[in-house]
Protein backbone atom coordinates (compact mmCIF):
# COMPACT_ATOMS: atom_id res chain seq x y z
CA UNK A 1 0.00 0.00 0.00
CA UNK A 2 3.14 2.04 0.53
CA UNK A 3 4.34 1.68 -2.81
CA UNK A 4 0.98 3.26 -4.12
CA UNK A 5 0.89 6.22 -1.84
CA UNK A 6 4.05 7.64 -2.49
CA UNK A 7 7.01 6.70 -4.73
CA UNK A 8 10.42 5.48 -2.70
CA UNK A 9 12.16 8.25 -1.50
CA UNK A 10 9.04 9.63 0.05
CA UNK A 11 8.57 6.63 1.72
CA UNK A 12 12.24 6.83 3.10
CA UNK A 13 10.97 10.46 4.65
CA UNK A 14 7.98 9.11 6.26
CA UNK A 15 9.99 6.67 7.77
CA UNK A 16 12.35 9.79 9.21
CA UNK A 17 10.11 11.79 10.13
CA UNK A 18 8.18 8.86 12.29
CA UNK A 19 11.53 8.47 14.32
CA UNK A 20 11.49 12.33 14.83
CA UNK A 21 8.93 12.62 16.58
CA UNK A 22 5.51 12.78 17.12
CA UNK A 23 5.60 16.45 16.36
CA UNK A 24 6.98 16.11 12.79
CA UNK A 25 4.80 13.41 11.98
CA UNK A 26 2.61 15.33 10.25
CA UNK A 27 5.00 15.35 6.15
CA UNK A 28 4.26 12.14 4.86
CA UNK A 29 1.31 11.21 6.87
CA UNK A 30 -0.84 14.34 5.91
CA UNK A 31 0.54 14.19 2.74
CA UNK A 32 -1.32 9.96 2.19
CA UNK A 33 -4.39 11.53 4.31
CA UNK A 34 -4.87 14.36 1.95
CA UNK A 35 -3.91 12.73 -0.99
CA UNK A 36 -6.35 10.44 -3.33
CA UNK A 37 -4.31 7.53 -2.65
CA UNK A 38 -4.90 5.41 0.15
CA UNK A 39 -5.82 1.84 0.70
CA UNK A 40 -9.47 0.40 0.04
CA UNK A 41 -10.76 0.69 3.24
CA UNK A 42 -9.97 4.25 3.66
CA UNK A 43 -11.16 4.88 -0.28
CA UNK A 44 -14.49 2.75 0.46
CA UNK A 45 -15.10 4.99 4.00
CA UNK A 46 -14.29 8.09 1.90
CA UNK A 47 -16.87 7.17 -0.81
CA UNK A 48 -19.58 6.68 2.21
CA UNK A 49 -18.46 9.56 4.22
CA UNK A 50 -17.10 12.34 1.71
CA UNK A 51 -19.75 12.27 -0.49
CA UNK A 52 -22.70 12.15 1.83
CA UNK A 53 -20.58 15.45 3.19
CA UNK A 54 -20.49 17.56 0.35
CA UNK A 55 -24.64 17.00 -0.93
CA UNK A 56 -25.26 17.66 2.55
CA UNK A 57 -27.36 14.54 2.94
CA UNK A 58 -25.10 13.05 5.22
CA UNK A 59 -26.73 10.86 7.94
CA UNK A 60 -25.22 10.73 11.26
CA UNK A 61 -24.73 7.45 12.78
CA UNK A 62 -24.95 7.40 16.44
CA UNK A 63 -21.28 7.38 17.73
CA UNK A 64 -20.27 4.35 19.71
CA UNK A 65 -18.71 4.41 22.69
CA UNK A 66 -14.90 2.63 22.18
CA UNK A 67 -14.70 -0.02 25.26
CA UNK A 68 -11.11 0.84 24.76
CA UNK A 69 -9.40 1.50 27.83
CA UNK A 70 -6.05 3.09 26.42
CA UNK A 71 -6.93 6.38 27.41
CA UNK A 72 -6.66 5.56 30.53
CA UNK A 73 -3.49 3.37 30.83
CA UNK A 74 -1.24 5.51 32.04
CA UNK A 75 2.40 6.35 30.49
CA UNK A 76 4.75 3.42 30.61
CA UNK A 77 7.54 6.41 31.43
CA UNK A 78 7.36 8.11 34.84
CA UNK A 79 9.69 10.76 34.78
CA UNK A 80 6.96 13.79 34.24
CA UNK A 81 6.58 17.24 32.20
CA UNK A 82 10.32 17.30 31.95
CA UNK A 83 12.67 18.14 28.85
CA UNK A 84 13.50 14.76 27.26
CA UNK A 85 16.98 16.43 26.23
CA UNK A 86 18.32 15.94 29.71
CA UNK A 87 18.01 11.85 28.94
CA UNK A 88 20.39 12.69 25.34
CA UNK A 89 23.50 11.37 26.57
CA UNK A 90 22.25 9.07 28.96
CA UNK A 91 21.40 4.81 27.57
CA UNK A 92 17.80 5.49 29.35
CA UNK A 93 14.72 7.68 28.58
CA UNK A 94 13.18 7.51 32.54
CA UNK A 95 11.57 4.92 34.28
CA UNK A 96 8.94 2.86 34.87
CA UNK A 97 6.59 2.47 37.56
CA UNK A 98 8.81 0.26 39.31
CA UNK A 99 11.75 2.07 39.06
CA UNK A 100 13.55 0.33 36.54
CA UNK A 101 15.26 2.32 33.56
CA UNK A 102 13.44 2.30 30.24
CA UNK A 103 16.49 1.33 27.96
CA UNK A 104 16.22 3.78 24.50
CA UNK A 105 15.47 1.37 21.68
CA UNK A 106 17.54 1.18 18.82
CA UNK A 107 17.50 3.94 15.72
CA UNK A 108 16.37 2.81 12.43
CA UNK A 109 18.06 4.39 9.41
CA UNK A 110 16.15 5.76 5.72
CA UNK A 111 16.60 2.17 4.55
CA UNK A 112 15.63 0.22 7.51
CA UNK A 113 12.73 2.85 7.35
CA UNK A 114 11.89 2.20 3.45
CA UNK A 115 11.94 -1.95 3.42
CA UNK A 116 9.64 -1.01 6.67
CA UNK A 117 7.24 0.84 4.22
CA UNK A 118 7.64 -1.65 1.61
CA UNK A 119 6.88 -4.97 3.80
CA UNK A 120 4.04 -3.38 6.05
CA UNK A 121 0.97 -1.59 4.18
CA UNK A 122 0.29 -0.15 7.31
CA UNK A 123 3.89 1.70 7.88
CA UNK A 124 2.62 4.82 7.24
CA UNK A 125 0.36 4.90 10.05
CA UNK A 126 3.00 4.38 12.25
CA UNK A 127 4.26 7.83 14.49
CA UNK A 128 7.27 7.70 16.65
CA UNK A 129 6.23 8.50 20.56
CA UNK A 130 9.47 10.14 21.66
CA UNK A 131 8.13 10.59 25.10
CA UNK A 132 7.64 6.77 26.18
CA UNK A 133 10.43 5.61 22.82
CA UNK A 134 8.01 3.22 21.02
CA UNK A 135 5.82 3.14 17.73
CA UNK A 136 2.13 4.07 17.95
CA UNK A 137 -0.08 2.94 15.08
CA UNK A 138 -3.20 5.15 14.16
CA UNK A 139 -6.42 3.29 14.58
CA UNK A 140 -9.37 4.49 11.72
CA UNK A 141 -10.68 6.25 13.35
CA UNK A 142 -8.15 8.35 14.24
CA UNK A 143 -7.00 8.61 10.64
CA UNK A 144 -10.71 9.54 9.51
CA UNK A 145 -9.93 12.41 12.44
CA UNK A 146 -7.11 13.90 10.62
CA UNK A 147 -8.37 14.08 7.40
CA UNK A 148 -12.07 15.85 9.03
CA UNK A 149 -9.53 18.10 10.59
CA UNK A 150 -7.26 19.16 6.97
CA UNK A 151 -10.32 19.63 5.66
CA UNK A 152 -11.56 22.71 8.41
CA UNK A 153 -14.28 19.97 9.42
CA UNK A 154 -14.90 18.56 13.04
CA UNK A 155 -13.45 15.76 14.37
CA UNK A 156 -16.49 13.59 14.47
CA UNK A 157 -18.93 13.06 11.67
CA UNK A 158 -22.24 13.39 13.88
CA UNK A 159 -21.06 16.50 15.40
CA UNK A 160 -23.41 19.48 13.07
CA UNK A 161 -21.61 22.47 13.91
CA UNK A 162 -24.49 24.50 11.34
CA UNK A 163 -27.49 23.14 13.31
CA UNK A 164 -30.53 25.57 13.76
CA UNK A 165 -30.53 27.51 17.00
CA UNK A 166 -33.44 26.96 19.26
CA UNK A 167 -33.94 30.07 21.67
CA UNK A 168 -36.05 27.74 24.45
CA UNK A 169 -36.55 31.58 26.67
CA UNK A 170 -37.92 33.41 23.74
CA UNK A 171 -40.51 31.03 21.36
CA UNK A 172 -42.44 32.21 19.02
CA UNK A 173 -45.92 31.94 21.05
CA UNK A 174 -44.39 33.27 24.51
CA UNK A 175 -47.91 32.36 25.75
CA UNK A 176 -46.35 30.70 29.41
CA UNK A 177 -43.26 31.87 30.89
CA UNK A 178 -40.27 29.13 32.01
CA UNK A 179 -41.69 29.52 35.62
CA UNK A 180 -44.86 31.03 36.66
CA UNK A 181 -43.64 30.20 40.40
CA UNK A 182 -44.71 32.86 42.94
CA UNK A 183 -41.91 35.48 44.71
CA UNK A 184 -40.99 33.39 48.18
CA UNK A 185 -41.68 35.25 51.27
CA UNK A 186 -38.27 34.82 52.21
CA UNK A 187 -36.96 37.40 49.33
CA UNK A 188 -38.90 40.52 50.90
CA UNK A 189 -38.69 39.48 54.62
CA UNK A 190 -35.47 39.68 57.46
CA UNK A 191 -33.77 36.74 57.99
CA UNK A 192 -33.51 35.36 60.76
CA UNK A 193 -29.61 34.31 61.12
CA UNK A 194 -28.60 37.20 59.77
CA UNK A 195 -30.55 38.97 62.90
CA UNK A 196 -28.44 36.57 65.46
CA UNK A 197 -25.39 37.23 63.74
CA UNK A 198 -26.17 41.16 64.04
CA UNK A 199 -27.44 40.85 67.83
CA UNK A 200 -24.26 38.53 68.38
CA UNK A 201 -21.72 40.97 66.88
CA UNK A 202 -23.51 43.64 68.99
CA UNK A 203 -22.61 42.02 72.35
CA UNK A 204 -19.36 40.98 71.40
CA UNK A 205 -18.78 45.16 71.06
CA UNK A 206 -20.23 45.82 74.07
CA UNK A 207 -18.27 43.52 76.11
CA UNK A 208 -15.24 44.57 74.66
CA UNK A 209 -14.32 41.29 72.51
CA UNK A 210 -13.95 43.21 69.57
CA UNK A 211 -11.79 45.96 68.63
CA UNK A 212 -11.68 48.43 65.86
CA UNK A 213 -9.09 50.70 67.06
CA UNK A 214 -6.70 47.93 68.34
CA UNK A 215 -2.95 49.25 68.03
CA UNK A 216 -0.84 47.34 65.79
CA UNK A 217 1.63 45.13 67.56
CA UNK A 218 5.42 44.62 66.62
CA UNK A 219 6.13 41.27 65.83
CA UNK A 220 7.92 39.32 68.21
CA UNK A 221 10.57 37.55 66.82
CA UNK A 222 14.26 37.67 67.45
CA UNK A 223 17.21 34.95 66.76
CA UNK A 224 17.29 31.92 68.34
CA UNK A 225 20.80 31.57 68.36
CA UNK A 226 22.04 34.99 69.47
CA UNK A 227 21.56 38.13 71.07
CA UNK A 228 19.30 40.78 69.19
CA UNK A 229 21.36 43.77 70.51
CA UNK A 230 24.62 42.28 69.51
CA UNK A 231 22.74 41.08 65.60
CA UNK A 232 21.35 44.08 65.35
CA UNK A 233 24.80 45.93 65.39
CA UNK A 234 26.13 43.73 63.52
CA UNK A 235 23.87 44.16 60.59
CA UNK A 236 23.93 47.83 60.70
CA UNK A 237 28.11 48.04 61.22
CA UNK A 238 29.28 45.08 59.36
CA UNK A 239 32.04 43.58 60.84
CA UNK A 240 33.07 45.52 63.65
CA UNK A 241 36.65 46.29 64.32
CA UNK A 242 38.09 44.91 67.28
CA UNK A 243 41.61 46.57 68.31
CA UNK A 244 44.45 44.60 69.74
CA UNK A 245 45.36 43.85 72.78
CA UNK A 246 47.93 46.39 74.53
CA UNK A 247 51.19 44.65 75.31
CA UNK A 248 51.92 44.11 78.96
CA UNK A 249 54.00 47.51 80.25
CA UNK A 250 57.14 46.94 81.78
CA UNK A 251 57.15 46.56 85.51
CA UNK A 252 59.69 47.11 88.31
CA UNK A 253 61.57 43.66 87.66
CA UNK A 254 62.47 45.16 84.61
CA UNK A 255 63.95 48.41 86.15
CA UNK A 256 67.82 48.89 85.48
CA UNK A 257 68.71 49.31 88.61
CA UNK A 258 67.23 47.18 91.12
CA UNK A 259 67.73 46.55 94.97
CA UNK A 260 70.81 43.83 95.49
CA UNK A 261 67.97 41.77 96.29
CA UNK A 262 66.13 41.29 93.85
CA UNK A 263 69.60 40.27 91.38
CA UNK A 264 70.09 36.67 91.51
CA UNK A 265 73.19 34.94 92.63
CA UNK A 266 75.17 32.86 89.66
CA UNK A 267 73.96 29.31 91.38
CA UNK A 268 70.54 31.02 90.66
CA UNK A 269 71.43 31.54 87.25
CA UNK A 270 72.86 27.99 87.08
CA UNK A 271 69.59 26.68 87.97
CA UNK A 272 67.47 28.25 85.79
CA UNK A 273 69.20 26.53 83.03
CA UNK A 274 68.49 23.21 84.33
CA UNK A 275 64.68 24.40 84.12
CA UNK A 276 62.31 23.82 81.78
CA UNK A 277 61.79 26.59 79.30
CA UNK A 278 58.47 27.77 80.26
CA UNK A 279 58.99 27.42 83.73
CA UNK A 280 62.27 29.27 83.56
CA UNK A 281 61.90 33.27 84.00
CA UNK A 282 61.93 35.01 81.14
CA UNK A 283 64.05 38.06 81.83
CA UNK A 284 66.85 38.05 84.45
CA UNK A 285 67.49 41.51 86.15
CA UNK A 286 70.83 43.38 85.75
CA UNK A 287 71.81 46.29 87.76
CA UNK A 288 73.22 49.28 85.14
CA UNK A 289 75.13 52.55 86.96
CA UNK A 290 72.89 54.81 84.17
CA UNK A 291 70.44 54.15 81.88
CA UNK A 292 72.65 54.66 79.28
CA UNK A 293 74.40 51.82 79.65
CA UNK A 294 71.56 49.49 79.06
CA UNK A 295 72.05 47.73 76.39
CA UNK A 296 69.63 46.08 73.71
CA UNK A 297 66.66 43.88 74.37
CA UNK A 298 68.12 40.34 73.15
CA UNK A 299 64.58 38.80 72.75
CA UNK A 300 62.80 41.84 71.72
CA UNK A 301 62.37 40.69 67.83
CA UNK A 302 61.33 37.03 68.91
CA UNK A 303 58.58 38.85 71.24
CA UNK A 304 57.78 40.86 68.38
CA UNK A 305 57.35 38.14 66.01
CA UNK A 306 55.28 36.04 68.27
CA UNK A 307 53.35 38.78 69.16
CA UNK A 308 52.60 39.18 65.49
CA UNK A 309 51.79 35.12 64.82
CA UNK A 310 49.24 35.86 68.44
CA UNK A 311 47.40 38.82 65.97
CA UNK A 312 47.05 36.78 62.83
CA UNK A 313 46.44 33.29 64.71
CA UNK A 314 44.25 34.14 67.40
CA UNK A 315 40.61 35.06 66.67
CA UNK A 316 39.23 38.37 68.34
CA UNK A 317 35.37 38.38 70.17
CA UNK A 318 34.01 40.75 72.04
CA UNK A 319 32.44 39.44 75.92
CA UNK A 320 30.18 41.44 77.66
CA UNK A 321 31.09 41.46 81.46
CA UNK A 322 27.52 41.52 83.65
CA UNK A 323 28.75 43.40 87.25
CA UNK A 324 26.66 41.64 89.46
CA UNK A 325 26.10 42.71 92.95
CA UNK A 326 27.09 40.02 95.23
CA UNK A 327 24.44 40.54 97.89
CA UNK A 328 21.80 39.87 94.89
CA UNK A 329 22.94 36.15 94.94
CA UNK A 330 22.25 35.60 98.06
CA UNK A 331 18.94 34.01 98.62
CA UNK A 332 15.75 36.05 100.44
CA UNK A 333 14.59 34.79 103.37
CA UNK A 334 11.18 35.17 104.79
CA UNK A 335 10.33 37.63 107.69
CA UNK A 336 9.47 34.80 110.81
CA UNK A 337 6.18 36.44 110.96
CA UNK A 338 5.13 34.97 106.93
CA UNK A 339 6.17 31.50 108.53
CA UNK A 340 2.97 31.40 111.32
CA UNK A 341 1.74 29.23 112.37
CA UNK A 342 4.33 27.48 113.83
CA UNK A 343 5.18 26.34 117.11
CA UNK A 344 6.32 28.97 119.34
CA UNK A 345 5.34 27.48 122.77
CA UNK A 346 6.12 24.24 124.42
CA UNK A 347 2.94 22.33 124.11
CA UNK A 348 4.13 18.89 126.25
CA UNK A 349 6.65 17.83 127.91
CA UNK A 350 8.32 14.29 129.12
CA UNK A 351 9.99 14.26 132.25
CA UNK A 352 11.27 11.24 134.26
CA UNK A 353 15.41 11.05 132.95
CA UNK A 354 17.91 12.60 134.66
CA UNK A 355 20.18 12.30 131.97
CA UNK A 356 20.67 13.05 128.13
CA UNK A 357 17.84 11.02 125.65
CA UNK A 358 20.07 8.99 123.16
CA UNK A 359 17.57 7.60 121.40
CA UNK A 360 13.04 7.82 120.74
CA UNK A 361 11.44 5.57 118.60
CA UNK A 362 7.19 5.60 118.15
CA UNK A 363 5.52 2.69 118.11
CA UNK A 364 3.85 1.63 114.68
CA UNK A 365 0.35 2.66 116.09
CA UNK A 366 1.37 6.35 117.11
CA UNK A 367 0.29 6.13 120.39
CA UNK A 368 3.00 5.17 122.72
CA UNK A 369 6.95 6.64 122.46
CA UNK A 370 9.96 4.84 123.91
CA UNK A 371 13.37 6.38 124.97
CA UNK A 372 16.83 5.56 125.86
CA UNK A 373 19.09 7.59 128.16
CA UNK A 374 22.24 7.96 129.35
CA UNK A 375 20.78 7.19 133.31
CA UNK A 376 20.37 3.78 132.53
CA UNK A 377 16.59 3.75 131.98
CA UNK A 378 14.16 2.71 128.85
CA UNK A 379 10.94 4.75 129.38
CA UNK A 380 7.66 3.98 127.53
CA UNK A 381 5.75 7.29 127.46
CA UNK A 382 1.86 7.71 126.07
CA UNK A 383 2.55 10.72 123.52
CA UNK A 384 -1.43 12.06 123.98
CA UNK A 385 -0.58 12.73 127.61
CA UNK A 386 2.79 12.46 128.33
CA UNK A 387 2.20 9.52 130.91
CA UNK A 388 4.94 7.33 131.57
CA UNK A 389 3.59 3.32 130.74
CA UNK A 390 7.25 1.37 132.34
CA UNK A 391 10.47 1.65 132.97
CA UNK A 392 13.49 -0.50 132.79
CA UNK A 393 16.78 0.33 134.76
CA UNK A 394 19.07 -1.61 132.40
CA UNK A 395 22.29 -0.43 134.58
CA UNK A 396 24.23 1.10 131.72
CA UNK A 397 23.87 4.24 129.21
CA UNK A 398 21.12 3.67 126.82
CA UNK A 399 22.66 3.79 122.93
CA UNK A 400 19.36 3.04 120.69
CA UNK A 401 15.77 2.01 121.22
CA UNK A 402 13.52 0.37 118.34
CA UNK A 403 10.05 -0.60 118.54
CA UNK A 404 9.41 -4.46 116.46
CA UNK A 405 7.03 -2.36 113.31
CA UNK A 406 5.05 -5.50 113.57
CA UNK A 407 1.71 -3.90 115.49
CA UNK A 408 0.79 -7.62 117.05
CA UNK A 409 4.14 -7.74 118.10
CA UNK A 410 5.18 -4.92 120.42
CA UNK A 411 8.86 -5.86 121.59
CA UNK A 412 11.26 -3.06 121.95
CA UNK A 413 15.12 -3.91 121.12
CA UNK A 414 17.72 -1.65 123.06
CA UNK A 415 21.02 -1.49 122.71
CA UNK A 416 23.22 -1.18 126.03
CA UNK A 417 27.08 -1.71 125.84
CA UNK A 418 27.60 -4.98 124.34
CA UNK A 419 24.10 -6.09 124.67
CA UNK A 420 20.95 -6.13 122.78
CA UNK A 421 17.59 -6.36 125.19
CA UNK A 422 14.84 -7.94 123.67
CA UNK A 423 12.52 -6.50 126.03
CA UNK A 424 8.06 -7.33 126.10
CA UNK A 425 6.22 -3.82 126.55
CA UNK A 426 3.63 -5.50 128.30
CA UNK A 427 0.96 -3.79 125.59
CA UNK A 428 -1.53 -5.54 123.15
CA UNK A 429 -4.46 -8.09 124.48
CA UNK A 430 -3.90 -11.28 126.10
CA UNK A 431 -3.72 -13.42 123.06
CA UNK A 432 -0.97 -11.11 121.81
CA UNK A 433 1.02 -11.59 125.03
CA UNK A 434 1.08 -15.24 125.12
CA UNK A 435 2.46 -14.93 121.86
CA UNK A 436 5.20 -12.41 122.74
CA UNK A 437 6.26 -14.92 125.74
CA UNK A 438 6.77 -18.01 123.47
CA UNK A 439 8.96 -15.74 121.17
CA UNK A 440 10.91 -14.60 123.60
CA UNK A 441 11.75 -17.44 126.02
CA UNK A 442 15.17 -19.65 125.51
CA UNK A 443 15.82 -23.10 126.75
CA UNK A 444 18.99 -22.45 126.79
CA UNK A 445 21.93 -20.73 125.82
CA UNK A 446 22.76 -20.34 121.99
CA UNK A 447 26.04 -19.20 120.26
CA UNK A 448 26.01 -18.23 116.67
CA UNK A 449 29.33 -18.29 114.21
CA UNK A 450 29.54 -17.84 110.41
CA UNK A 451 31.75 -21.22 110.21
CA UNK A 452 29.87 -23.60 112.38
CA UNK A 453 32.11 -23.84 115.28
CA UNK A 454 31.51 -23.35 119.14
CA UNK A 455 33.11 -20.21 118.94
CA UNK A 456 31.20 -17.90 120.73
CA UNK A 457 30.44 -14.70 118.59
CA UNK A 458 26.89 -14.14 119.75
CA UNK A 459 25.08 -15.24 122.96
CA UNK A 460 21.47 -15.43 123.46
CA UNK A 461 20.51 -15.65 127.25
CA UNK A 462 17.33 -15.58 129.04
CA UNK A 463 16.88 -12.08 130.96
CA UNK A 464 15.22 -12.57 133.98
CA UNK A 465 15.59 -9.71 135.29
CA UNK A 466 13.36 -8.19 132.27
CA UNK A 467 11.56 -11.24 131.34
CA UNK A 468 13.61 -10.65 128.12
CA UNK A 469 16.51 -11.97 125.89
CA UNK A 470 19.76 -10.61 125.94
CA UNK A 471 21.96 -10.87 123.20
CA UNK A 472 25.07 -10.92 124.06
CA UNK A 473 28.28 -9.10 121.92
CA UNK A 474 32.10 -9.29 122.10
CA UNK A 475 31.65 -5.41 121.32
CA UNK A 476 30.17 -2.72 121.79
CA UNK A 477 26.66 -2.12 119.94
CA UNK A 478 26.26 1.22 118.57
CA UNK A 479 22.28 0.81 116.51
CA UNK A 480 19.83 -1.77 115.70
CA UNK A 481 17.26 -1.70 113.56
CA UNK A 482 14.25 -3.88 112.50
CA UNK A 483 13.33 -5.57 109.39
CA UNK A 484 10.05 -4.28 108.08
CA UNK A 485 8.12 -7.55 108.26
CA UNK A 486 9.26 -7.97 112.22
CA UNK A 487 11.17 -11.12 112.10
CA UNK A 488 14.79 -10.25 111.75
CA UNK A 489 16.67 -7.45 113.14
CA UNK A 490 20.48 -6.04 112.33
CA UNK A 491 23.12 -4.56 114.89
CA UNK A 492 25.84 -2.70 114.41
CA UNK A 493 29.16 -2.64 116.32
CA UNK A 494 31.71 -0.28 116.71
CA UNK A 495 34.31 -2.80 115.24
CA UNK A 496 32.89 -2.29 111.33
CA UNK A 497 31.48 -5.89 111.71
CA UNK A 498 27.37 -6.50 111.33
CA UNK A 499 25.12 -9.02 112.31
CA UNK A 500 21.65 -9.75 111.37
CA UNK A 501 19.34 -12.48 113.40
Amino acid sequence: MGAELQPAGESATAGESAMDGLENFGGNLIEALSGDGGDAEEDGEEEHGGDAEEDGEEEHPAAEESDSSEDEVAPRNTVGEVPLKWYDEEEHIGYDVTGKKIRKQSKRDKIDSFLAGVDDSKNWRKIYDEYNDEEVELTKDETRMIRRLLKGKTPHADVDPYAPYVDWFNWEDKGHPLSNAPEPKRRFTPSKWEQKKVVKYIRAIRKGWIKFDKPKEDPSVYLLWGDDSTSAETKRQGLSYIPAPKPKLPGHEESYNPSVEYIPTQEEINSYQLMYEEDRPKFIPKRFESLRSVPAYENAVKEEFDRCLDLYLCPRARKKRINIDPESLKPKLPSRKDLRPYPSTCYLEYRGHTGPVKSLSVQISGQWIASGSTDGTVRIWEVETGRCLKVWDVGEAVQHVAWNPLPDLPILAVSVGHDVLLLNSGLGDAEEQLRIEELLRVEKSTSVNDDGNNTSIVNWVRHDKHEGIQVKHFKAVSTVDWHRKGDYFTTVLFSKLARQY
